[in-house]
């Protein structure tokens, strides 16, 4: 690959298939209207990612992987930003002029390119976090953040985090209500939260992990339980979130549910297979079941509000963190290592990013 000698150092790590990567040097992008070109600061490894690498995702190849980030204007043609100021970024980059985009379904566009989804020789080579910098295209909704949020916490705030409150707002309101959350990795950990912090008369949280229980019972104010052990009654529920992804968790989350009940799922975003449901049963009892994948550019805005003052120990459940040159090699521990390796313990790992300078020049292709 050709390349000229950028303003600021820029390196890619390309995933290249399997669980194999390749660091790339990288001219500085051009920027046309509506795009900024941000310098990384941190990003964390989300299991989706690992999903993919693994297989169990399709998704081009190769690409620069990863959808969580936080970092630092340094170039832009957005209006609405200025050089300096600190960010996080959403997943999806919509066109907002098809029928999904005008109907408010911003994350189910058309025609969306996703953070850490495009293939590296397309039209947005420069799209993932796991790089020392991310080309944001036009249309791409960005928060600032403040001194309250670190940047590791606002990098889950962009995925984890606002699809959490794009789960928890088609839950409706929780004030006062009976609320399971299935699944206690990141997003059910954030939800036991809002639960909380949102008025819920009783929070239930089902997690085989015991140290996960533990997590969500430092918050306050939640029941977790191991599903092997106690079992939520039929009919006890008004909310239910399934964020485990598991058949047997989604069937926990529906059978729960009580008269008007309503199921939100959140976790299926892998191949799975099909479950039965019972049309009279949701006839009879008004129940609603609906999914929520990624979310919309409020979402994003609620979560870094939302994240910035809450109670979860974020030093306990994110990794302490490792340089881009050591992804791979965590990766591979993530996905092939013995399921008691510390590094497994955390529901995400943190990725402190330098620029490009720092990075040794025998890794690098040009």
């Amino acid at each position: 690959m050709e390349t000229t000698v950028p303003t600021e150092p820029i390196c890619a790590l390309v995933w290249t298939g399997a669980q194999n990567f390749e660091f790339v040097a990288l001219a500085e992008p051009e920027l046309h209207d509506g795009e900024s070109l941000i310098r990384l600061n941190a990003a964390t490894i989300c299991g989706s990612d690992l999903h993919t690498i693994s297989g169990r995702r399709s998704q081009p190849c190769p690409s620069v992987l990863g959808h969580e980030g936080a970092g630092v204007v340094v170039e832009t043609k957005n209006p609405d930003l200025e050089i300096g100021q600190r960010v996080t970024f959403s997943v999806t980059a919509p066109c907002l002029e098809c029928d999904r985009c005008q109907q408010g379904r911003t994350a189910k566009c058309r025609s969306v390119l996703k953070t850490g989804h495009e293939a590296f020789n397309s039209q947005w080579p420069l799209s993932g976090t796991y790089a020392t910098h991310i080309l944001l295209r036009k249309n791409q909704p960005v928060a600032v953040l403040s001194d309250a949020i670190a940047n590791t916490t606002a990098s889950v705030a962009s995925c984890a985090g606002a699809t959490v409150m794009a789960a928890v707002e088609a839950g409706g309101d929780l004030r006062g209500q009976r609320v399971l959350i299935v699944g206690l990795g990141m997003l059910g950990l954030i939800a036991c939260d809002v639960a909380i912090q949102r008025g819920a008369s009783a929070v239930y949280a089902s997690d085989p992990n015991p140290e996960r229980r533990q997590w969500a019972s430092a918050l306050g104010g939640v029941h977790a339980f191991d599903p092997a052990e106690e079992a939520v009654d039929s009919g006890s529920i008004d909310i239910a979130f399934d964020f485990s992804g598991v058949n047997a968790g989604v069937n926990t989350a529906i059978s729960s549910l009580d008269i008007g009940g309503r199921a939100v799922l959140a976790g299926s975003v892998a191949t799975s297979a099909a479950i039965n449901v019972n049309p009279e049963t949701l006839v009879r009892n008004w129940q609603t079941i609906t999914g929520v994948h990624n979310y919309e550019p409020r979402h994003l805005q609620e979560a870094v509000d939302f994240l910035a003052h809450s109670g979860i120990d974020w030093n306990a459940v994110i990794s302490a963190p490792i340089a881009l040159e050591e992804v791979p090699a965590t990766v591979e521990e993530l996905i092939n290592g013995d399921k008691d390796k510390d590094c497994k313990r955390y529901l995400r790992t943190a990725v402190v990013l330098s620029d490009g300078a720092a990075i040794d020049k025998d890794l690098l292709r040009h």
